[in-house]
């Protein structure tokens, strides 16, 4: 074959080379073809199995065939007497968990590899001994006493573990015990109260459940409740101080106790005047006579933007209270001239889970309802309230809240 000129060689150049690479891809796709799911054979089992137990679990580790043909690795035990559970870890992986065991104690676990064509091969038994579960060690912890309209719970939980504190009374009409409450979302720090109960002897049940279905052995006790109310809100009143914040946009401090926990007229409930020195995000009321506060509900507009994230809550037994500087944040019971820090609070995240500014209807319902926040049992009695908003969602220096309804024990 004859050229004329340069052009023409380099096109039949790169023409033969796109030949030869076109050849060879094909010819590696004819080598590496997928594996042949239609292949019955029997694949071969996982070898040198290794243990590392943890709490109501283990990890096993092992050595994979080299079976092109392998699709999975899978796992078969039973966590207590008579539940089965089944565990599956992909060709690529070298490791499996199992989990979900009743207690601390030996269990067998059959491991298989499975192909393509979904044959199992040939099992595989090897013993494990978890360490005892977090629901186990959560109940250990859990302390109860009598606290203001019912029991409160205190304890630790270690590893954050996804269970739940589970409370249930005597029904007197009806003989026998009724869950009267499920607390989900422990944290490291258990201590939470149960209330809507009589001032009267009442057998009290606590036990912890997780999500494999396990349930710990049930504490009884019999406790009776503190008396409290709910404060009157008639008496409640405006007390000035130089620190507090203005309010501005229609709003009045009364709408904090108005019984309304909706918009009034259109107006805010409370919020302070943006200037350009601003003051605390703070108000001061008193409530008419001394009490030994329990708890109170908080309801707020929504989640984001002035709404209040964290807040600090300071009382005064005095007549008449000096003003002080209370900014908030001091360690609960840390006492500034008339004042006593009853509580620093939190704001809990939004239920749905979904993050700030993107909420569902489910968690304006949750603030709709109103927030329930404790007050320190070792708290003093009090007959002033001040309430400092220490950080909104969004980082505003002004804020608001509906209503707030305050409980406890007239002294």
């Amino acid at each position: 074959m004859k050229f004329n000129n340069i052009k023409a060689v380099r096109f039949y150049c790169y023409w033969a080379l796109a030949c030869m690479i076109l050849m060879t891809a094909c010819q590696k796709s004819d080598i590496y073809r997928e594996p042949d799911s239609a292949d019955k054979s029997k694949p071969e089992t996982v070898t040198d199995v290794k243990v590392k137990n943890f709490n109501g679990g283990a990890v096993l580790s092992y050595k994979l065939p080299s079976s092109q043909d392998l699709l999975y690795v899978m796992a078969e035990y039973k966590i207590n007497g008579k539940s089965g559970r089944q565990t599956k870890a992909s060709y690529f992986l070298d490791t499996l968990i199992v989990d979900g065991f009743e207690r601390s104690q030996e269990y067998t676990v059959t491991l298989r590899t499975v192909s393509r064509a979904n044959v199992q091969s040939d099992p595989v038994t090897i013993t494990v001994h978890p360490d005892t579960p977090y629901y186990q060690l959560i109940k250990k912890t859990l302390k109860v006493a009598a606290d203001f309209g019912g029991i409160n719970i205190k304890g630790y939980a270690p590893g954050k573990s996804t269970v739940s504190v589970n409370v249930v009374a005597l029904d007197n009409d009806l003989n026998k015990y009724t869950i009267r409450d499920q607390h989900f979302g422990i944290q490291d720090t258990i201590n939470y109260s149960v209330r809507g109960f009589d001032p009267s002897p009442t057998k009290f049940g606590v036990y912890v459940t997780d999500q494999f279905g396990n349930v710990s052995d049930t504490t009884l006790l019999t406790i009776t409740p503190l008396f409290e109310t709910m404060l009157d809100k008639t008496k409640f009143s405006v007390y000035p101080s130089a620190s507090d914040a203005y309010i501005g946009y229609g709003g009045i401090l009364p709408y904090l106790w108005d019984g309304r926990t909706d918009e009034v007229g259109g107006a805010q409930p409370w919020q302070t005047t943006i200037g350009p020195v601003p003051k605390l995000m703070q108000c001061t009321f008193s409530v008419g006579r001394t009490y030994k506060l329990s708890h109170f509900m908080m309801y707020l507009r929504g989640y984001g933007y002035d709404n209040p994230q964290s807040f600090t809550v300071y009382g005064s037994n005095a007549d008449n209270p000096q003003d002080a500087v209370t900014p908030g944040g001091t360690p609960a019971g840390t006492v500034t001239g008339d004042w006593v820090n009853l509580g620093n609070y939190n704001v809990p995240n939004p239920p749905s889970g979904l993050p700030i500014g993107n909420t569902n209807s489910a968690d304006q319902a949750y603030l709709n309802n109103g927030v329930d926040f404790n007050v320190p049992f070792e708290s003093p009695a009090v007959k002033h309230i001040r309430i400092v908003v220490t950080r909104t969602w969004f980082g505003q220096n002004y804020t608001n809240i509906r209503e707030v309804t305050l409980y406890g024990a007239p002294q």
